[in-house]
């Protein structure tokens, strides 16, 4: 069985620092010089647009915006959002597509584990809590997916999101998509549901999807390995 790394960074962290030291764990991983690992993290407020972002979808008011190498479009990350950024080794049967596929399954199952329904809906990322047109409820995204992969070593990932101030959303077009919400967790429950409280169940998920041990690695410990 593989591993996977399990590093947890914390709360508040800034994007670029995080960005940083995917750069520096995909190097490592595409020399084998480590295995397989995934960072757990809040960041701390920020815009970020994928390559596909379009100008009308940044925001209006001159609001910052990190301009990033995965795929999608512009999101938001920030305080009560789960972020998850696997950094691994593709090949085999799984494939880039396959990858972004398993990850929305992972995301899939998280929510089962906190009683709420999400699926993909054709031509939109992520996994969504459907609507209901007969009361003017749209589609609701709750986990949104960007991606890059090189030297075929994946980075970036997923954010999902639990108790987030679904605010932050009103200054763009969320993953580019029109006529549709952003839910979270919290949000389809009716209770409190913490970054805290999910972490465990997204670990254990996505190490199952892999077929993969998980072991925790401290961040001091990245780089002594």
């Amino acid at each position: 069985m593989s591993e996977l790394a399990i590093v947890r960074l914390g709360v508040d962290v800034p994007y670029e620092q995080a960005w940083d030291l995917q750069r520096r764990i995909h190097a490592r991983r595409v020399a084998d010089r480590m295995p397989d690992a995934c960072l757990i993290l809040e960041h701390a407020p920020v815009y970020t647009a994928g390559r596909r972002t379009a100008p009308n979808e940044r925001p209006g008011d001159g609001t910052p915006v990190i301009d990033v190498d995965r795929g999608g479009r512009i999101t938001w990350h920030g305080p009560g959002q789960l972020v998850g950024y696997p950094i691994i080794r593709l090949g085999g049967r799984l494939n880039v597509a396959g990858y972004v596929a398993l990850l929305e399954e992972v995301l899939t199952q998280v929510c089962a584990d906190f009683g709420v329904a999400v699926g993909r809906i054709p031509g939109r990322g992520g996994v969504w809590a459907a609507g209901d047109p007969s009361h003017g409820l749209p589609d609701r995204q709750v986990g949104a997916i960007g991606v890059r992969v090189t030297q075929g070593v994946t980075m970036h990932g997923y954010a999902l999101n639990c108790a987030n101030d679904p605010s932050w959303y009103n200054r763009i077009s969320p993953c580019g998509i029109a006529g549709a919400g952003v839910s979270s967790l919290s949000a389809e429950t009716g209770r409190r549901i913490v970054v805290d409280d999910v972490v465990p169940y997204a670990e254990k998920r996505l190490a199952e999807a892999l077929g993969a041990q998980a072991f925790d690695l401290p961040e001091e410990d990245l780089f002594r390995r």
